[in-house]
């Protein structure tokens, strides 16, 4: 092998140089040169978006993937550059299980026939949660993870390398200040020049990497908008698609199935009917119960009260236009 001994030397002697500086200004008895107050700014911006922007990474990956075995497996796809497994989620698996207890049982009964309707529902959120993921996958987690492993890992780089220019600086300040003889000075300045030069250029380079760092927060921006229309996304699709379940629930032939708050209903003295709603509905406060056209609710009787009616969904109640619904059995 072809060694240059004298870059070789030059380079031990350069090393040697910096842990002399770095140890001098540790210890005090050393200057240090320092960077200007607005390159200063720069950095600690750079590092604290590094630092959030890792955290926040962890914690969407976190969340996306609740099981840690599935997203180390998952990285070592990706790095791998393999396609992921096509695993199921816990809500595809409670609906696999739901669907054949429900063909067990028999379809034809009210029980078999609402855990093979909850089942399929379940596969339906599950594929909705997958979607989801993978949306929110390219849209904001790959942009954050391609911030940090390219912009932010050469900003490290060159911040490194400024680093090392300005010991090799401060070096040469020192050496010029020691320097006893005319030609030991002259050579020490003419070494002092070069390094300021070297300084200066790397210090101008990394500004502009530092600079960058805004417009890397403006797409992350737009990529937070993207997400959260996802994710608004997301959850209406799962609202629409529970609306549908209850609405099929209620509809089993021999089903005793009836979404009321019975805690509520042991107040009020009228009998339980279910309802068809006839158009959308807005509630105008806390008290009222929003509607959507065509869904299936339950209804009762409200003391006093001939414009409303109490309505009840699930777990919520609230009251609700006697036009907006028509009733169409009694229990």
């Amino acid at each position: 092998m072809d060694f240059n001994v004298k870059k070789l030397v030059k380079d031990a002697g350069a090393a040697l140089s910096r842990v002399v500086q770095l140890t001098e200004e540790t210890l005090g008895t050393s200057e240090k040169t320092e960077l200007d107050a607005h390159f200063e700014h720069l950095a600690d911006r750079a590092n604290m978006t590094k630092t959030w922007t890792e955290k926040i990474l962890r914690n969407m990956e976190a969340m996306l993937t609740p099981n840690p075995g599935n997203r180390i497996e998952d990285f070592f796809y990706e790095k791998i550059d393999k396609k992921k497994p096509n695993r199921l989620s816990n809500l595809e698996y409670v609906g696999v299980d739901m669907i054949e207890a429900g063909n067990e049982f028999g379809p034809g009964i009210a029980y078999g026939a609402a855990l093979i309707k909850v089942g399929q529902c379940q596969q339906k959120l599950g594929q909705i949660e997958r979607d989801f993921i993978g949306t929110a996958a390219n849209c904001y987690i790959q942009p954050l993870r391609k911030f940090l492993d390219g912009e932010m890992k050469t900003i490290s780089k060159e911040m490194a390398i400024l680093e090392t220019k300005r010991l090799d600086l401060d070096a040469c300040k020192n050496r010029v200040r020691k320097a006893r003889s005319m030609l030991g000075q002259q050579s020490a300045e003419r070494e002092l020049r070069i390094a300021q030069s070297e300084f200066d250029r790397q210090s101008e380079i990394t500004k502009l990497l530092l600079e960058g760092v805004s417009s890397s927060q403006a797409g992350h921006l737009r990529c937070l908008h993207e997400f959260a229309e996802a994710q608004a996304r997301h959850y209406a699709q799962c609202h629409a698609t529970m609306q549908e379940l209850q609405r099929e629930l209620a509809g089993l032939t021999g089903s005793s199935y009836h979404p009321v708050d019975h805690q509520t209903t042991e107040q009020v003295d009228s009998e339980v009917d279910r309802a068809r709603v006839l158009y959308d509905y807005e509630a105008r406060d806390t008290s009222e119960l929003n509607l959507a056209r065509d869904e299936v609710i339950s209804v009762c009787e409200i003391p006093d009260d001939e414009d409303y009616l109490m309505g009840f969904r699930g777990i919520e109640k609230g009251k609700v236009p006697r036009v907006f619904i028509e009733r169409i059995s009694s229990n």
